[in-house]
């Protein structure tokens, strides 16, 4: 077993209906670049009827058809944000609790530790986060998971991941293992992926291989190292 290989996100992906949220960090092939990159998917109706949209900075997750919403409190947030020289993207509103956290001078995991998995029992969707540490025109990840401990969800189990930036690896976590009934939830270490240098050809590979009928929104963005540019694609399924 080798364990360092890296797939392509594709590879990973296709075929599968369901993996849920989807988080993705790394470095780009030629080392000049961060990568991070957020999905979300849905099989009801209610979570279907988003879309993404950026405001002052800041990416939420919005209802495509007001009218429709029936309940708000999981679905709709803000999944990445800035705070100085840090990037938080999230599958959820810990986003601020990471953010208001880092304020108050927490760390990632610290801020974490007031939350868990989602009340959506009985698959109990875990929380997954990422954070990138800019510094020296280089940078460090971190990546969270917050899971049930047992098919009751009576205590939470939290998992950290800290990662050095390295040229053509990225990480991949997502929130389910593949659809069913109740959804099994993400399992073992982040996935190790391959980061190429063309926003276009990674954002089009990991589109292309999400499930067309459960996939919403997509969010891409490659942020220079030397100059801190962002380049970003923003994919919405509802248009």
């Amino acid at each position: 077993m080798d364990i360092y290989k890296q797939e392509n996100i594709g590879t990973l992906i296709e075929g599968n209906s369901y993996v849920g949220r989807g988080i993705v960090i790394g470095k780009t092939a030629d080392g000049k670049k961060a990568v991070s990159a957020y999905f979300i998917m849905g099989r009801s109706a209610n979570s279907r009827n988003r879309v993404f949209v950026k405001r002052d900075g800041v990416l939420y997750t919005e209802p495509y058809d007001a009218s429709k919403v029936e309940d708000p409190s999981l679905i709709i947030y803000a999944a990445l944000r800035n705070y100085e020289n840090k990037l938080i993207v999230t599958n959820g509103d810990q986003t601020d609790t990471i953010w208001e956290g880092l304020k108050k001078g927490e760390s990632f995991s610290q801020a974490l530790t007031t939350r868990e998995f989602e009340p959506d029992g009985p698959n109990f969707t875990p929380r997954i986060s990422g954070m990138i540490t800019f510094g020296d025109q280089d940078f460090t990840y971190e990546m969270s998971i917050l899971k049930s401990a047992d098919r009751e969800g009576t205590a939470c189990n939290r998992y950290t991941f800290s990662y050095p930036a390295l040229k053509g690896l990225g990480h991949f976590i997502h929130t389910y293992v593949c659809d069913g009934n109740p959804i099994p939830t993400f399992q073992g270490e982040p996935e190790r992926v391959n980061i190429g240098n063309d926003i276009d050809a990674f954002t089009t590979e990991l589109w292309n291989a999400l499930d067309k009928d459960n996939k919403i929104s997509l969010y891409v963005r490659y942020t220079d190292l030397e100059t801190g540019a962002e380049e970003e694609r923003m994919i919405n399924k509802n248009v």
